[in-house]
């Protein structure tokens, strides 16, 4: 029982740091603040292409959270990045890479596509 407790307090410690030191180098943006600086960007899709297919904010390239790694040079490091998901987790996975590779203008999109109440495009 005694394990147990120190595993949750140690579980509970490590989240609150990631979540600490992801806020240092994490920009999460309202939908009006995304759209304000989004066309000045590098906007980003880290959905999955099916489900970028399906339906993405208009301007916006495909790059999976899965590919991201092998496709870094695509992307400026001069230029802010503005991520974006479904929901907002693999945005910031992808957010973390991009950061342990140096770029520092990274940008979230608060709630992700499923919130996104603007202009998009289906294929």
């Amino acid at each position: 029982m005694e394990f147990l407790a120190i595993l949750i307090v140690v579980l509970a410690a490590f989240l609150i740091f990631r979540f600490f030191r992801q806020r240092m180098y994490l920009k999460t943006l309202t939908e009006d603040q995304f759209r304000e600086g989004y066309r000045k960007a590098q906007l980003i899709d880290v959905r999955e292409p099916q489900e970028f297919k399906r339906g993405h904010i208009l301007g916006a390239r495909n790059i999976p959270v899965t590919q991201m790694k092998q496709r870094l040079v695509e992307l400026r490091t001069d230029k802010p990045v503005y991520l974006y998901c479904q929901g907002g987790s693999r945005a910031a996975r992808a957010a973390q890479l991009l950061h342990k590779k140096g770029y520092k203008n990274i940008n979230v999109l608060k709630g992700g596509f499923k919130k996104w109440t603007g202009k998009i495009k289906q294929s």
